[in-house]
């Protein structure tokens, strides 16, 4: 075996390593869901699946209203995820290939607030949203959640590397303004930076706990991660039936993923094809 052989040998053993690694735990959330509660106890741990798991999420089902969270976190997280890509992607696009007044200071003001942790904003907010009387609606979570400044900043650095200036130069000359350039040049030009910042941003808001937590005030406006808090028993909890509505949390999450990871990689390789 030829010293290039061994070491393709070792990266692939490595990669199926960490890739064993990282589906641990997964794999261990649906043997858990499959248990239960006792078992999740036992020693050594019970490694292989159980016969619970419709009777764990049938009972998910009985004790919070589960499909209509679901419906609302779906609702509010593809809204916020849509408001996100278009605003985001706007204010990148300008940040990246235009010049106006202010722009380097605006830039750096936008990078600081990246760096205040969001949990000092709550309060502020809240008391926003009350002065807009907004607690308790959808609208608490989709308008201030519409932009952010990762978003912008990842969209910048992307179209600043990957949108020739030349091909903005030639659609100003066949009479385009900022909008038509944004919409016929820039997006097919940065679909794989919005599949990133899709699942980034999709993931981030079906996953938030803490700010539907503060706003929300109406049961039958809860959200997924609200509705499966209240699994938790006051003085005992069964794990089984938590671990089980877990996992038909993360089920929709999985598949966006494989899904946008699947247009991400197509969408790079045509890049590469066209380069």
């Amino acid at each position: 075996m030829t010293s290039k052989s061994l070491k393709s040998l070792v990266l692939y053993i490595g990669l199926i390593g960490g890739m064993l690694i990282s589906m641990f735990p997964f794999y261990w959330l649906i043997v858990m869901s499959t248990r239960t509660t006792s078992d999740i106890y036992k020693f050594p741990p019970q490694l292989w699946f159980g016969g619970e798991l419709w009777n764990n999420i049938s009972r998910v089902l009985q004790q919070i209203d589960f499909w209509g969270a679901f419906m609302n976190t779906l609702f509010v997280s593809g809204l916020v995820t849509v408001l996100v890509l278009f605003f985001d992607s706007l204010a990148g696009f300008a940040f990246a290939k235009f010049e106006f007044p202010g722009k380097k200071w605006l830039f750096v003001l936008l990078l600081a607030t990246m760096m205040v942790p969001s949990q000092l904003s709550l309060v502020p907010s809240f008391v926003l949203m009350a002065t807009f009387g907004w607690v308790g609606s959808f609208k608490a979570l989709i308008i201030p959640g519409m932009v952010n400044a990762f978003g912008i900043f990842w969209i910048r650095q992307y179209a600043t590397e990957s949108i020739p200036n030349d091909l903005l130069d030639a659609g100003r000359i066949d009479g385009c303004n900022f909008f038509r350039l944004y919409w016929n040049v820039a997006l097919p030009i940065l679909r794989p930076a919005f599949a990133f910042l899709g699942a980034f941003t999709f993931i981030g808001v079906w996953n938030d706990y803490l700010w539907p937590l503060i706003v929300l005030t109406d049961a039958r406006k809860y959200t997924l991660q609200i509705a499966l808090s209240q699994l938790n028993g006051l003085y005992n909890t069964d794990y089984a039936m938590v671990i089980a509505g877990t996992l038909l949390a993360v089920i929709p999450l999985i598949v966006m993923f494989l899904f946008i990871s699947r247009q991400f990689i197509s969408d790079i390789a045509a890049g590469a094809v066209k380069d």
